[in-house]
């Protein structure tokens, strides 16, 4: 079992061979400038490797890029051989990164929270406390209560 910097290093090289490998070699035209390399990692045993990706368009530019990935995985990986000169290259196995739909999905969240503090802070601009604005007892008059109660 490699040591997990190995592991490590490995997945920086196959992130960047993988990413200059789509700017520049594959002539897919699904694959076109919008698919962008996010992260990469590889198992212990250096047998198999996940690229992430992100791909900027609508779902079906996401569908052709997924297939354009699946039909170019033979031609990354022995790219990624040559580049890496381990005796087992490596499987490559690409999985959408769900990062900036679940980013989305908090911003959103985040938009709807600001505007439900927005009504609160509305709705309360005008209010006064239901009983006296401080509802607590003074030292003082707690003196004041104990000698007219003798």
């Amino acid at each position: 079992m490699a040591d997990n910097a190995r592991a490590k290093r490995l997945a920086d090289l196959i992130r960047e061979v993988v990413a200059q490998k789509l700017q520049r070699g594959i002539k897919d035209p699904r694959l076109g400038s919008h698919v962008t390399i996010t992260d990469t990692r590889v198992t212990g045993d250096l047998r198999e490797a996940t690229v992430f990706y992100t791909v900027y368009g609508d779902e079906e530019e996401r569908n052709a890029a997924a297939a354009g990935l699946e039909s170019a995985k033979g031609v990354l990986r022995s790219e990624v051989g040559r580049a890496a000169g381990v005796k087992f290259t490596p499987t490559l196995t690409f999985v959408m990164d769900a990062l900036p739909d679940t980013a989305r999905t908090i911003e959103d969240l985040l938009d709807k929270a600001r505007q439900s503090d927005a009504k609160v802070r509305e709705a309360s601009a005008g209010a006064r406390y239901a009983g006296d604005a401080d509802p607590y007892r003074k030292p003082e008059e707690d003196d004041e209560t104990d000698d007219t109660t003798e």
